[in-house]
């Protein structure tokens, strides 16, 4: 019998194991981390009768920390969607002294703890900060000629009195946090935009504008989509920065997160759960809509 006849077992060259064990480790890993609890959730809140869980989560200061933390946390993310485009594209496309310096930066909501951001903005920007010192009084300037120019709409309502503790306080706050999901997502498909593209549009008589529009942002789109749904669910879910420098005014600048925080300090489980729920749901649904989009825009774009 000759070495050649001799069949050698065959060596797989993956690194992990075979499929079944993967995967049963991955679903494993994921009922424990991320089913199991959201599971839990839902079975706590299965417990309230339909009356009193529409009185938990549909009573007036409840909907108005819906109110709050989704029109801020939507606000915050279409901020940084835009300013977050702009730090990107300066990032990729231009050098200058510095610039290591300021892409680390961008990191600094990732590293940094949320109670320490929280603090650090509500000394910066409260009354006698070194920045809320000057910019306090242009806000409340502002504020005041709106009201004058438009008198029946409410904007010391809808802006607040003052920056820190108040509502444009949790807009800081979750703009802080959000801006990295959007710089991160758009810097690796710049970098991997051809600037050949711009200088072709060039030579067909596009002017800036419309290669900005026409040939950059089409391709663009799908990335921006993401980094936005990021940042609108970083921002939606945010505690610690936010509840050092909002205020915490019950039906005002009171955010969703610190109100289950209360009703558990309360003993109060199923309301908290409740709350949660909606909260849970509402952002699925949100992200799923996001999702669509996207996979829309690359279809789009594409034809």
């Amino acid at each position: 019998m000759s070495i050649a006849a001799i069949s050698l077992p065959r060596f797989s060259r993956r690194v992990l194991p075979g499929f079944g064990l993967s995967l049963g480790f991955t679903l494993a890993y994921l009922g424990l981390i991320v089913l199991i609890p959201l599971g839990a959730a839902f079975i706590k809140a299965a417990g309230l009768s339909w009356a009193d869980f529409l009185t938990a989560v549909a009573s007036p200061r409840v909907l108005a920390s819906y109110r709050v933390s989704f029109g801020i946390s939507l606000l915050a993310a279409l901020v940084n969607g835009v300013f977050g485009g702009i730090l990107a594209w300066v990032l990729v496309r231009y050098t200058f002294p510095g610039r290591r310096v300021v892409d680390a930066l961008v990191d600094l909501p990732f590293a940094l703890p949320t109670a320490v951001a929280g603090i650090a903005l509500a000394a910066i920007y409260s009354k006698n900060g070194w920045a809320g010192q000057w910019l306090e009084p242009l806000w409340v300037g502002t504020v005041h000629r709106l009201a004058g120019w438009i008198p029946w709409v409410d904007w010391q309502g809808w802006l607040g009195k003052t920056i820190a503790f108040d509502r444009a306080g949790i807009f800081l706050a979750l703009t802080f946090v959000g801006l990295p999901f959007v710089v991160r997502t758009l810097q690796p498909v710049l970098a991997e935009l051809e600037p050949e593209l711009e200088e072709a549009a060039a030579t067909l008589g596009a002017n800036r504008w419309q290669t900005m529009t026409r040939v950059i942002l089409p391709e663009l789109m799908p990335a921006l989509i993401t980094g936005f749904a990021l940042a609108f669910a970083r921002a939606l879910g945010e505690y610690g920065s936010v509840v050092f420098i909002a205020g915490n005014m019950p039906m005002h600048s009171e955010i969703t997160p610190l109100l289950i925080i209360t009703k558990l300090e309360q003993y109060d489980y199923r309301g908290a759960t409740a709350i949660a729920v909606v909260m849970l749901v509402t952002s699925f649904v949100l992200l799923l809509l996001i999702n669509l989009l996207q996979k829309w825009s690359r279809r789009y774009y594409r034809v």
